[in-house]
């Protein structure tokens, strides 16, 4: 979508949600040093512009793995797998794009970024009614943090160029068809021109 015809970001009103940029995740994208570099600079922005960056991650504790139900096909063998463990390197967020004093950081067990955390009411305090979606996958926690924040109102965008999946034909089909009914797709240039100080 055409950045221009946009309005401009509030950034007081606005979030940036970098999602499931972790250590045991960030490796198995495509071109991962690209990624991280595009999100590390939409993250530079929107701290210039006086936005608000939320980061999410995936771990578990051991009560986290013992509640997760066989039914549940995603989590049930990495709960048995015992993996992703709340305190293992895996689950630390890549230190190139790491959390500064002052940003909202939330560990979640599910896919959807507010499924299982407290996110939309640290949202909800700071005014926030807009958010910008970075993550892994894009089949993943951007599909399901994007439905689930279009249903709660929200005005969302999603970084075409600062999400990324394994299967590239998915993360096309999503983009072009699928996101553009609850959300602007757009790429990290045309976050910097929706930003106060970009153009």
């Amino acid at each position: 979508m055409n950045a221009t015809a946009l309005p401009t970001l509030v950034p007081e009103r606005t979030a940036l949600l970098v999602m499931d940029f972790q250590n045991g995740i960030v490796a198995s994208t495509p071109e991962p040093d690209a990624l991280i570099e595009r999100v590390k600079e939409a993250i530079a922005g929107v701290r210039a512009g006086g936005g608000t960056v939320g980061y999410v991650r995936v771990a578990f504790t051991e009560e986290d793995w013992a509640a997760v139900p066989e039914a549940n096909t995603t989590f049930s063998p990495i709960a048995a797998a015992k993996q992703f463990h709340h305190e293992d390197i895996a689950t630390r967020i890549d230190e190139r794009i790491a959390p500064e004093d002052g940003d909202i950081v939330v560990r979640k067990v599910r896919i959807g970024a507010g499924s299982t955390t407290d996110l939309h009411r640290q949202l909800r305090d700071r005014g926030i009614d807009t958010l910008v979606l970075a993550g892994i996958s894009t089949s993943g926690v951007v599909l399901s943090t994007l439905v689930d924040a279009a249903d709660r109102d929200y005005r969302v965008y999603v970084l075409s160029d600062g999400v990324a999946d394994r299967d590239p034909e998915v993360h096309r089909v999503l983009l072009d068809r699928v996101f553009p009914a609850r959300a602007h797709v757009i790429d990290t240039v045309g976050l910097r021109a929706l930003l106060p100080s970009g153009g």
